[in-house]
């Protein structure tokens, strides 16, 4: 039973050894799918022992899917470039390793830290991933750039109550940042497929966002930082909708 751990990178040289380190001790084979990175990323991960392949970038579903056909071993194991696994949750892997991994897929909690504090509440934990998976049962899907991996019908599923640690913005501006990029690419993604939506929507969808975020699932309990996080959600869903409007407006 083997695993391959399949990164995809770009400028990821401060963040992607310790996502390389926390593979090294279940992974069979280590591919990094770099798409042009002007940092020391490619050094880093080839004298850590990964495989590093160049291809430029696709958009998120079409890069890890990329990534994930090189892989030869049964299993693949996807995480982000800042992403790592958790000891606990190395050494849950080990284990199932050597038992027999006898599940097609496996979800795993994802832990975020956020301008340096973990997250344990609203809409980012426990931010269950599907990250572990028998190569012919699945592959990423979803609508850029929120990718997600989807399995086949009859595929066996088990979740396993272990983290996997990200660390997600080392500051909200550049939180900020990142959210008009996704929006920019949701939109676009969604007025391709066809969505259209009234001038309420992005008032409905963001205000929505904010109380579940901040309230129904308790992210005021994480403080100031669980505040900023439900408002920048709502950030992001306003303005996705709103670049979706304007996109009607143009055709």
């Amino acid at each position: 039973m083997s695993i391959a751990a399949v990164i995809i990178a770009y400028n990821e040289a401060d963040k992607i050894a310790r996502c390389l380190h926390s593979v090294k001790a279940v992974a069979d084979e280590i591919i990094v799918v770099d798409s042009g990175s002007t940092d020391d990323t490619v050094a880093i991960c080839e004298a850590i022992g990964a495989r590093v392949i160049h291809q430029p970038f696709l958009g998120y579903i079409e890069q890890k899917n990329f990534a994930a056909s090189l892989a030869t071993a049964d299993y693949i194991l996807s995480l982000d470039a800042d992403e790592a696994l958790s000891e606990l949750l190395q050494q849950w892997l080990q284990q199932a390793k050597e038992k027999g991994l006898s599940k097609d897929a496996y979800i795993f909690n994802r832990l975020n830290n956020y301008c340096g504090q973990w997250i344990k509440h609203g809409d980012y934990y426990p931010d269950k991933k599907l990250r572990l998976w028998r190569k012919e049962m699945g592959h990423w899907g979803g609508e850029n750039p929120h990718d997600k991996v989807v399995t086949v019908a009859n595929a066996t599923l088990e979740k396993v109550p272990l983290d996997i640690l990200h660390w997600s913005f080392a500051t909200a501006e550049e939180h900020r940042r990142q959210m008009i990029r996704f929006s920019d690419i949701a939109a676009q993604a969604m007025y391709t497929r066809g969505k259209r939506v009234s001038s309420l929507k992005p008032w409905l969808s963001a205000g929505w966002s904010f109380l579940n975020g901040f309230f129904f699932r308790a992210g005021f309990l994480d403080g100031s930082a669980g505040l900023r996080i439900a408002r920048m959600n709502a950030f992001y869903t306003l303005r996705k909708y709103k670049q979706l409007i304007q996109l009607q407006q143009l055709a």
